[in-house]
């Protein structure tokens, strides 16, 4: 069978599937992460918010190009072959940004056109200027997926634009979607699973091997940059991750009922 992981970020379907993720491949499942924030910013000097993000990462201007090398190392730790789409993580999102018809390296608008720049706007709605990128992007994904494929988007839990954009995208694309828990949010926001229980969601549940336990743990330790975004160190990683499992029984991808189109909404 053919999988196809859409992470919003580089570290998305890893950190909240890599332990399945290496099941199905150890199976002899064919298995990709797709990762649509993967473009390249547009040139031009980055926002405020931005930079912050660049010096919290300690990557400095190749911020990009290191994610896109961890990338590669997690996609190998956890067994999956691994596909880029051309959207820009939405800290260096602009305005009049037509990021998937033309290369990303295009003249920029002024500094003050960027969409996203505070802690709010990540966190908050889709910007109304990208209502155009959710139909480009969703309108790639119809024609890129196969008719075969089983593909499991994030339910955007923890309300980043980024994955509301997956979210909203796959969704408009029609294809036959399976749900996956944005973790680490969901394990900071557990009444998330007691919702989608109520409405009619339905779960399956993916018992995790120690064997893919570890490989999901190196999948994430590959994410070198990212760590401290959620973490103090790998051993705090080691400790959610196994509270996690413990408390799931495993890894949970989600159903949504037939009549679905009010929760789509919420990723809107």
């Amino acid at each position: 069978m053919r999988w196809i992981y859409l992470s919003p970020h580089f570290d998305d379907a890893v950190y909240s599937c890599g332990g399945l993720i290496w099941e199905q491949a150890a199976q002899g499942h064919s298995v990709e992460i797709w990762t649509v924030c993967a473009g390249s910013p547009p040139a031009g000097a980055l926002s405020t918010f931005a930079a912050e993000h660049h010096a919290r990462w300690e990557t400095g201007a190749e911020a990009v190009a290191q994610r896109r090398l961890e990338d590669r190392r997690a996609c190998k730790r956890v067994g999956a072959k691994f596909r880029r789409l051309s959207v820009p993580d939405c800290i260096y999102r602009r305005a009049g940004g037509d990021y998937l018809s033309r290369p990303t390296k295009q003249a920029a608008p002024d500094s003050g056109d960027f969409l996203y720049t505070s802690q709010a706007e990540l966190f908050g709605p889709i910007h109304p200027l990208e209502a155009g990128l959710v139909k480009r992007l969703s309108q790639k994904l119809s024609r890129a997926i196969p008719a075969e494929a089983q593909v499991v988007c994030p339910l955007a839990i923890g309300g980043h634009v980024d994955h509301r954009l997956t979210r909203a995208a796959a969704e408009a694309a029609r294809q036959a979607l399976l749900y996956y828990l944005d973790f680490p949010y969901v394990f900071r926001e557990p009444g998330e699973i007691e919702k989608l229980q109520q409405d009619g969601w339905r779960s399956r549940r993916y018992p995790i091997s120690r064997a893919g336990f570890e490989a999901w743990c190196a999948g994430i330790a590959a994410h070198q940059s990212q760590i401290s975004t959620f973490w103090l160190d790998l051993t705090a990683v080691r400790k959610e991750l196994n509270e996690y499992l413990e408390s799931n029984g495993g890894i949970l991808l989600w159903e949504p009922p037939a009549d679905d189109a009010r929760l789509r909404r919420r990723a809107q």
